[in-house]
């Protein structure tokens, strides 16, 4: 089975959503959130997540991509225990189980996304039009023989220190340099 992770190419999701999700955190579509609001409304980060964002089910925070990922039933199982424990907290479900049922068609329409390759990005539009909140959802391959889309290579360095290097907002706002 395949589901979707969060994934950060680089930082603006930290500057475009209220809360930006983790990197590599399991997501969902995450329409429901606006189920109760006026889209038209929306403003600043808000729009930013409804037109453009996945939700991280450990977070409830919002990424702009998300990566088609290898999963088994105990991830699939896992993702939906925390999604309805999210529900209750955040969202108000009534009860246990039907936050357990929400959580379960989440994660089933997430997974219905994951036709493509592992390895493969997703992106989301999402719209509203008569009444309905509609989305339209787009990916990005790697070319036929490139190796996998990666965010990130760790490498283990021994005995360097990396410069700490500060930054005074206020000083560069007032056109100081150093």
């Amino acid at each position: 089975m395949k589901l979707l992770r969060t994934i950060r190419l680089d930082p603006s999701d930290t500057f475009v959503f209220a809360k930006a999700a983790e990197p590599g955190e399991w997501a969902i579509s995450g329409a429901f959130m606006f189920w109760n609001a006026d889209p038209a409304a929306l403003e600043g980060k808000a729009r930013t997540a409804f037109r453009a964002g996945f939700l991280g089910v450990n977070s409830f925070g919002w990424s702009t991509l998300v990566q088609i990922v290898n999963a088994s039933d105990e991830d699939r199982c896992g993702i939906i225990d925390r999604l309805a424990d999210q529900l209750i907290l955040h969202c108000g479900a009534p009860s246990c189980a039907e936050a357990v049922a929400a959580a379960e068609e989440e994660v089933a329409f997430a997974s219905s996304l994951c036709i493509h390759a592992a390895d493969t990005l997703v992106a989301v539009h999402r719209s509203f039009d008569h009444g309905e909140i509609r989305e339209a959802f787009r990916t990005l391959r790697p070319r036929a023989g490139a190796k996998p889309l990666r965010a990130f290579s760790f490498l283990e360095v021994e005995g360097d220190e990396e410069p700490v290097e500060e930054i005074d907002l206020m000083d560069l706002g007032r056109g100081d340099r150093q």
